[in-house]
């Protein structure tokens, strides 16, 4: 059944909302414009004089298509090239959607992202839904098609994988700035004291390069393992000029909600380093470096208009 143009403005209205549910179910920026358009055409097939809920009926048919996207996911993961981390998004892109409450800015933040990964495609809906979205526990039981006693179990076996994770710290933009500045003064000083002090006990770097840029499949765990490897990356040298093409600039931003660097070259964003922080300092930095999931925060970039000087240049 064709669309009239009321029906589409109706459709439009939602997307926003749309486009934000289906980044947090599955960490990538194109895959949730995909779902979302494979639900537009769904919609425009559908007897939409027959739905009564028009935001209700959307979401169920979006949560369903990018549960099938999560299932099919785990399968491509196995033959991806290294760690596999979240598209990081910077801020004011709308798809971050909400963030009005400490569950919507948690449940959007890079680290609540990769440890969404670890729950199951269920799982993953409900905390969703439920956390940065609050859907009460009947209608998630609509659209899941399960009982809503089970909605609810889901939702505190969610809560407790993401709670088990690490510690928090909400951090303003101006407290971002500072910790961005002093970790790339600390990791272009050249030694490894500066980065250690910075850094938890137990802290991790992990980066993904998905094949496409050289990147370690392993994490690096612990302090000095780390600082030993961040002082190594961001040794200048004309061969890593050469290899992603001129010289790389390092600005301060904010990406998820969270303190992260952002290294340019020629306007281009090259990676985005997301940085984990929590009352002990540092406790992850995560560098996502594979170009397929740039395209979105270069265009973003571009669209900001940055004059600012870099913080460094390598």
């Amino acid at each position: 059944m064709a669309l009239i143009m009321s029906d589409v403005d109706r459709f439009e209205a939602a997307r926003p909302r749309l486009e934000a549910i289906a980044y947090r179910l599955l960490g990538s920026a194109n895959e949730a414009e995909d779902a979302v358009q494979e639900t537009f055409l769904r919609w425009q097939a559908a007897d939409v004089e027959r739905i009564e809920v028009l935001e209700a009926w959307l979401t169920k048919v979006l949560t369903n298509l990018c549960l099938n996207v999560l299932t099919s996911a785990r399968a491509r993961r196995e033959t991806y090239v290294g760690a596999w981390l979240p598209e990081p998004l910077l801020a004011g892109d709308p798809m971050l959607g909400p963030a009005e409450t400490a569950e919507q800015r948690e449940s959007v933040s890079y680290a609540v992202l990769v440890l969404l990964e670890r729950l199951s495609p269920n799982e993953r809906a409900v905390y969703v839904l439920r956390e940065a979205f609050g859907y009460p526990h009947r209608e998630i039981a609509e659209i899941l098609n399960v009982t809503e006693a089970a909605s609810q179990q889901i939702h505190h076996r969610a809560k407790k994988h993401v709670a088990d994770g690490r510690a928090r710290t909400e951090i303003d933009g101006a407290a971002a700035r500072r910790i961005v500045e002093e970790f790339l003064a600390a990791a272009t000083s050249g030694r490894t004291e500066p980065l250690v002090r910075l850094l938890t006990q137990d802290a991790v770097s992990v980066g993904d390069g998905g094949g496409k840029v050289p990147a370690r499949a392993k994490a690096f765990e612990g302090a000095l393992a780390v600082a030993k490897f961040l002082r190594g990356l961001f040794k200048p040298s004309a061969a890593k000029r050469a290899q992603v093409g001129g010289a790389v600039e390092f600005y301060c931003a904010v990406a998820n909600g969270g303190p992260a660097a952002v290294a340019v070259v020629d306007g281009r964003v090259i990676g985005i380093t997301c940085l984990e922080v929590t009352a002990d300092g540092i406790a992850a930095v995560r560098s996502q470096v594979n170009p397929d999931k740039l395209v979105r925060a270069t265009g973003q970039w571009a669209a900001a208009g940055h004059g600012s000087a870099p913080l460094h240049t390598l």
